[in-house]
């Protein structure tokens, strides 16, 4: 029978706060796309539909006891890695990169899904193991084979702002559940000499990107411009911005991709300092409320899970916005909520929905 509890513990908080930021984010997707003249339902159209979509998927997961994830996350990981392959293999290839998979009415990213599966498969695994004095290499060689397949089949796509989230997400989890001093000081070395190293592996374009977050002003016509024009629209809004429709550089096309990985930029042009800070304190709020759920969970399991998902949220929102401020190279993250995307809508929608079902169930032991 259905418990009562759970309504009446419905994180109200929570879907109201993703509701404010997602409808900012449609109105903006208004702003950003005035200027299309094209046939078709209007990109912020189709983006209000993935809304209702993923909130309805949030809604699902909220009713399903997240404790019965565990056992079945095995089952997705290894569906997830099967999809990755699928993707090398007969993947659908757009701008150089495959990383969908054509279902005719929809372009799946596995790649996005992934994040998702690695947090319940982190999840189960720092819930069962628990190391007083911090973990040391001895204990962390099965996450560290977990994650490296995909993070490996992510990077052959290629696709390295996925894999970075993928590690981040991990990275974030494994400083929660605690590491000895000597473990952490040889992970750092390990992601030091990784970076270094990993230069070597990395794409043309993918060099591009770093030598342009250096200096951007070297080719201010072709691999510098995105950013270039990115800050000119954020430093122009000023305190109040210019007001909506009214953004210069998004409302005469100098500002490129102002509907994904850039809309941040259109939003800062259009309502300045303001409106930016309220953006940014809705996603701290957020942010927060993760934390806080996580730390009054019922059980190990959903402290790790919703730890995973906040982690989630955090580092795409901390590298989209120094990606279109010049703080980051451009790696093609999309600011969650906000940013128009199907697939990163559902994920993120995925994840609200598997931390509701943790608020809702703190009280069951």
């Amino acid at each position: 029978m259905f418990d009562r509890r759970l309504i009446l513990n419905f994180d109200w908080v929570l879907l109201l706060l993703v509701c404010v930021i997602a409808g900012i984010g449609i109105s903006n997707l208004v702003s950003a796309t005035a200027s299309w003249h094209l046939g078709g339902t209007p990109i912020y159209m189709k983006q209000l539909l993935w809304l209702c979509g993923g909130l309805l998927l949030a809604l699902l997961v909220c009713c399903f006891d997240y404790r019965h994830l565990e056992h079945f996350a095995i089952h997705g990981y290894i569906i997830s890695i099967g999809l990755l392959l699928f993707v090398l293999l007969l993947g659908k290839t757009s701008m150089g990169a495959t990383r969908w998979i054509n279902l005719g009415f929809f372009n799946l990213q596995p790649s996005e899904v992934i994040k998702i599966i690695m947090i319940l498969m982190l999840a189960r695994f720092f819930g069962r193991t628990a190391h007083p004095l911090g973990f040391g290499f001895a204990e962390l060689w099965q996450p560290a084979l977990l994650l490296l397949l995909p993070v490996a089949l992510i990077l052959k796509q290629p696709d390295l702002g996925t894999a970075l989230m993928v590690v981040f997400i991990a990275g974030s989890m494994l400083l929660f559940a605690g590491l000895q001093r000597m473990t952490m000081l040889g992970l750092v070395l390990l992601g030091g000499l990784a970076a270094v190293g990993g230069w070597f592996g990395l794409h043309d374009y993918q060099k591009q990107r770093i030598r342009t977050f250096l200096d951007p002003e070297a080719d201010p016509l072709g691999s510098g411009y995105h950013i270039i024009q990115s800050k000119i629209a954020v430093g122009s809004g000023g305190f109040f911005g210019k007001g909506f429709l009214q953004g210069t550089q998004s409302q005469l096309s100098f500002l490129p991709e102002r509907h994904t990985d850039f809309a941040f930029s259109v939003f800062a042009e259009e309502w300045g300092f303001t409106g930016c800070g309220l953006l940014l304190f809705c996603y701290m709020f957020l942010i927060i409320w993760g934390i806080y759920i996580a730390r009054h969970s019922a059980d190990r399991f959903g402290m790790f899970l919703a730890i995973g998902v906040t982690a989630m949220i955090f580092w795409h929102i901390v590298v989209n916005l120094g990606m279109v401020i010049g703080l980051l190279p451009v790696v093609g993250v999309p600011l969650p909520l906000f940013s128009y995307g199907g697939t990163s809508m559902v994920t993120t929608m995925l994840g609200v929905g598997l931390l509701m079902s943790v608020s809702m169930r703190r009280f069951m032991f």
